[in-house]
């Protein structure tokens, strides 16, 4: 299934079941209302939603309207949980190769998770509203999973089984910030302002044999100002898949139905496959050159992220965002 979140001057939006191709949808209010009440109830609401996906798909919906990326927020607009992995240790070990920090044995062991701000997420097709460019601004292209209800404890094979939707993520970040808050040996919160998803959320099944191992095996595609910046594979070099990351973060806490578990920044040891964000260029360029060359993101700067199927159709639309001025 395809599942969005249409603005409908709510908080929570309204819950939108989207044709495969994207091109139709409907409201489902006799189901459910909002996606948080969907996730609630996931079992026992998903085989009716099926069965209307199937109809709709078919063009047996009367009631279907033409499907408007630009209505949806976030496919939760707010969530309980939102947590953000770094699945992809080669971009960490990159990252601290750069400004000559040792790499911990146990990064290739424990997966690397932070809690970020779950209160209110950026719609997809909203601007970033940001107080400073010399904040260091700059976007994440990363997956994340939505989970139902997962027990504390739970194992890496039984975590696959709780994960019920997967969407795409721009994990805004603000790199100067990031060091003066880790030095005071907490973590972060000011350089993690509120993160965007993708328009639409899918199903696993959707992916077909691209879902495999708990890791999406295609790439993910980001323009910075219209320019390809990158198109990492998701499935390669992840070195924690998501049911780790899930069993990771439910370690000592149980997770509320419609949590969020993040991949981190996708990122392969293959660079000719770009990069998926401005931090990693940077590296790069300061380990070849000393300093980087790359700046951060400027007012009036777009980033879109979007991923193909192997028909080359769009799977959960696109992530497309201005970063603007935010002047209160």
């Amino acid at each position: 299934m395809k599942l969005a979140s249409y603005n409908n001057g709510r908080r929570d939006g309204q819950l939108m079941l989207v044709s495969k191709d994207l091109s139709k949808a409907v409201a489902v209010p006799a189901i459910a209302h909002t996606m948080q009440q969907l996730m609630d109830t996931w079992v026992l609401l998903q085989p009716q939603l099926q069965e209307l996906y199937e109809a709709l798909n078919d063009g047996l919906i009367d009631n279907a309207i033409d499907f408007d990326e630009e209505k949806c927020l976030s496919p939760l607009p707010r969530a309980y949980q939102w947590a953000d992995g770094s699945a992809y240790v080669n971009h960490v070990e990159l990252v601290r190769k750069a400004r000559g920090a040792e790499m911990p044995e146990t990064f290739w062991t424990d997966p690397l998770v932070y809690q970020g701000g779950s209160d209110c997420f950026i719609a997809p097709k909203a601007d970033i509203p940001l107080a400073s460019e010399e904040w260091g601004i700059d976007f994440e292209s990363e997956i994340a999973v939505i989970t139902d209800d997962v027990p504390m404890g739970v194992s890496i094979d039984a975590a696959q089984k709780h994960i019920r939707l997967l969407m795409l993520v721009n994990d805004v970040s603000l790199r100067n910030l990031i060091p003066g808050e880790l030095a005071k040996g907490f973590g972060f919160y000011q350089a993690k302002p509120s993160s965007s998803f993708s328009p639409v959320a899918v199903t696993p099944d959707e992916l077909g044999a691209r879902w495999e191992d708990s890791k999406v095996h295609l790439p993910l595609i980001t323009h910075l100002n219209t320019e390809l910046f990158g198109r990492p594979n998701a499935g390669v070099d992840m070195t924690f898949n998501f049911s780790q990351l899930v069993s990771h973060v439910a370690k000592t806490r149980p997770l509320g139905a419609g949590a969020i578990i993040g991949s981190g920044t996708i990122s392969n040891y293959d660079r000719s496959a770009g990069s998926s964000c401005l931090a990693e260029i940077r590296m790069l360029e300061t380990i070849a050159d000393g300093k980087p060359s790359t700046s951060f993101m400027k007012f009036g700067d777009r980033v879109r992220i979007e991923m193909l199927d192997d028909n080359e159709q769009t799977i959960f639309g696109s992530i497309d965002q201005q970063v603007v001025e935010y002047k209160g």
